[in-house]
C-alpha cells in the first residue's frame, strides 16, 4: 500500500508546481465534500427509517440515495470545467447545468414526496433536502455572478418552504428549511466561489513570479550583451579609423598605409583574445557583486535566499571563477524547479576554497545537472585547478545542491 502511494506522489504530486498542488488538493476536497453531506446528511439519516421497514422510506429512500449518487458524481465530472471557467482558462460547455438542474429537481421533489406520505421526520427531511442542494450549488456558485447565484437561492428557498409547509404546517419546520437552506447558500458560496478567488490569486501571483524569474535571466544576458559591447564597441570603433585611413593614405601612395594596416591587423588579434576571454568567462567577475545581485536576484523573485560567504584574502582569479559560478548557480535555481529557499556558503579551510548552493524544489530533471551552463562552470574552475559538483541532496531527492572547490595551494602559491 506505502509503494503505490509512493509513486503516486512522485509522479502527480512532485512534478507539480505549489500553485499546481493547492489547485489539486482544493479540487479533491470540493470532490469529497460533495460525497460526505450525502453520505452525512442524506444517506445515514435515511438509513435509520429503512431499517425500521416503513414503506414509504423504502419506496422513495433508495431512489433518493440513488438520484444523490448521481448528483455527486455528476458535480465531480462538471468541477474542473467549472474551475476552468472561472479562471479563463476555458468556457464551460454548453448546457453544462442542465443534468445537475434535472438531478437537483427530482431529489427535491423526492424529498417533498417523502414529506408528504410522512416517511422521515422532520429533521430528517431538511438534512436530506441540505445534501440534495450542495452539488448543484458548488457549480452554480462558481459559474455565475454572485447576484445571480443569491437571486435564484432566495427563490428556490421560499418555494421549498411553501412545499414543506404545506406538507407539514409546521412553523418549526418552515424555519428549520430556511435555516437549511441559507446555510448551503451561503456554505456553497463561501467554500467553492472565495477557494476559486483564492486560486486564481495564487495563480496570478505565480505568473508573475514566472515573469520575475525571466527578466532576471534577461537581465543576465544583457549584461553579458554590455561586456560584449564594451570590448567589440571602441575596438571596432579604432579598426574602422584607422582601415579609414590606411585606404586614404594608399590612395596618396604613402607608405604609411602599411603600418596602419599593421596597426588594423594587432587591433583586431587583440579583440579575438578579448572576445574569447568574455565568451569562456576568463575576463574577471566581481564575487561580491555577484553574490549581492545573486540574493537580490532570487529576492525579488519569491525565493528566500541566504548568504554566508568569507570574500576576503581570495586571489582575483579565484572570486572571478566563483563569481562566475555564482551567477550560473542562481539563474540555475530561477529556471530550474520551484524553489522557495535558496542558501549561498563560502569558506576558505585548509587552503581550499568551497562554494556551496542548496536550494529546494528540485524536480527530477531539473538543476540542470548536464547542461552547457555546468560544462562551462567546470572549465572555468579547471582554470584554476577547481573542480565541481552537482546533483540532487536529501532523502527526499528534493534538493539540489552545486559545490564548487578550488585548492589555494594551485593558485598563486597562495595558502590559507
Amino acid at each position: 500500500m506505502v509503494g503505490p502511494i509512493r509513486r503516486w506522489q512522485q509522479r502527480h504530486w512532485r512534478e507539480r508546481g505549489k500553485a499546481d498542488r493547492v489547485e489539486l488538493y482544493t479540487v479533491v476536497t470540493w470532490y469529497v465534500t460533495a460525497w460526505f453531506f450525502a453520505l452525512g446528511w442524506l444517506v445515514l439519516p435515511l438509513a435509520a427509517g429503512l431499517a425500521r421497514g416503513r414503506p414509504a422510506a423504502l419506496l422513495l429512500g433508495i431512489p433518493l440515495i440513488l438520484v444523490a449518487a448521481l448528483q455527486c458524481a455528476v458535480a465531480n465530472r462538471l468541477t474542473r470545467p467549472a474551475l476552468d471557467h472561472y479562471l479563463g482558462r476555458s468556457r464551460l460547455p454548453a448546457g453544462a447545468h442542465r443534468v445537475p438542474a434535472v438531478l437537483l429537481g427530482l431529489a427535491v421533489a423526492l424529498v417533498l414526496a417523502l414529506a408528504a406520505v410522512r416517511g422521515a421526520d422532520g429533521p430528517t427531511i431538511r438534512m436530506a433536502l441540505g445534501a440534495a442542494l450542495v452539488p448543484f450549488g458548488m457549480l452554480y456558485g462558481v459559474t455565475v455572478p454572485v447576484r445571480v447565484y443569491l437571486r435564484y437561492a432566495a427563490l428556490l428557498a421560499a418555494l421549498l418552504a411553501a412545499a414543506l409547509w404545506l406538507a407539514d404546517r409546521s412553523v418549526a419546520g418552515l424555519l428549520g428549511t430556511a435555516l437549511v437552506t441559507a446555510f448551503m447558500t451561503v456554505f456553497a458560496l463561501i467554500a467553492y466561489r472565495c477557494g476559486s478567488w483564492t486560486l486564481s490569486v495564487l495563480w496570478e501571483a505565480e505568473r508573475a513570479r514566472e515573469a520575475q524569474a525571466r527578466l532576471a535571466v534577461a537581465e543576465e544576458r544583457l549584461r553579458f550583451g554590455r561586456d560584449l559591447h564594451d570590448v567589440l564597441g571602441r575596438n571596432l570603433s579604432v579598426i574602422s579609423l584607422k582601415s579609414e585611413l590606411a585606404v586614404q593614405l594608399a590612395r596618396r601612395g604613402r607608405p604609411e598605409a602599411v603600418e596602419q594596416m599593421i596597426e588594423v591587423q594587432r587591433i583586431a588579434q587583440e579583440t579575438q583574445r578579448e572576445v574569447r576571454a568574455v565568451v569562456r568567462g576568463y575576463r574577471e567577475a566581481d564575487l561580491g557583486a555577484e553574490l549581492a545581485g545573486a540574493q537580490g536576484v532570487l529576492a525579488a523573485a519569491g525565493i528566500d535566499c541566504e548568504v554566508r560567504a568569507e570574500t576576503g584574502g581570495l586571489p582575483a582569479e579565484v572570486r572571478s571563477a566563483l563569481g562566475w559560478v555564482v551567477r550560473e548557480a542562481a539563474t540555475n535555481v530561477l529556471r530550474h524547479g520551484d524553489a522557495s529557499r535558496c542558501q549561498v556558503g563560502l569558506t576558505v579551510r585548509e587552503g581550499r576554497a568551497v562554494l556551496t548552493v542548496e536550494n529546494d524544489g528540485a524536480v527530477a530533471a531539473g538543476g540542470g545537472g548536464g547542461g552547457s551552463g555546468l560544462a562551462g562552470l567546470r572549465e572555468r574552475l579547471a582554470a584554476v585547478g577547481g573542480t565541481l559538483e552537482a546533483g540532487h541532496a536529501g532523502p527526499g531527492r528534493d534538493r539540489f545542491r552545486l559545490v564548487a572547490d578550488i585548492p589555494l595551494t594551485t593558485v598563486g602559491g597562495v595558502t590559507s
